[in-house]
C-alpha cells in the first residue's frame, strides 16, 4: 500500500511538472489539485492493463526504432488518459494535440525516474 502510494505521488508530481512545462497541457484552475491525482491514478490503470497489450502488438516497431516508438506509446496513453479524464470525468485536464502529449510523456517519465530515485529504498 505504502509503494502504491510513492508511485502515485511521484507518477502526479511528474504529472503536474509537464503541465507546467509543456505549453500544450492545460490543467483548469478550479480543479488542479485533483485532476492531476487522478490523471495519475488512470495513468497507472492504463499502464497496467493497456499498455502491455500495446506493447504486445507494436513489438516490432519498438524493436525496429531501438525503442524509440514506447514515446509514441505512452503519448498515446497519456492522451487517452487526458480524453477519460475530460470528456467521460468532467475535470478540467485536456491535452491539445498528439505532439504535446509526446512531449508530456517524455517529462513524466524523466521527472518520474529521478523522483523515484530519491524516494525509492535505501539499501
Amino acid at each position: 500500500m505504502v509503494k502504491f502510494a510513492i508511485r502515485w505521488g511521484v507518477t502526479a508530481a511528474a504529472t503536474a511538472v509537464a503541465a507546467w512545462v509543456v505549453p500544450g497541457i492545460h490543467v483548469d484552475e478550479p480543479h488542479q489539485v485533483w485532476a492531476v491525482l487522478i490523471l495519475a491514478l488512470v495513468l497507472g490503470l492504463l499502464n497496467a492493463f493497456v499498455r502491455p497489450l500495446l506493447y504486445a502488438l507494436s513489438c516490432g516497431l519498438i524493436v525496429l526504432t531501438l525503442g524509440l516508438f514506447t514515446l509514441v506509446l505512452n503519448g498515446l496513453l497519456l492522451w487517452l488518459a487526458s480524453w477519460v479524464l475530460t470528456d467521460l470525468l468532467g475535470l478540467g485536464f485536456r491535452v491539445d494535440g498528439f505532439g504535446s502529449a509526446v512531449l508530456g510523456a517524455l517529462i513524466i517519465t524523466v521527472v518520474s525516474v529521478i523522483l523515484s530515485l530519491f524516494v525509492g529504498k535505501r539499501k
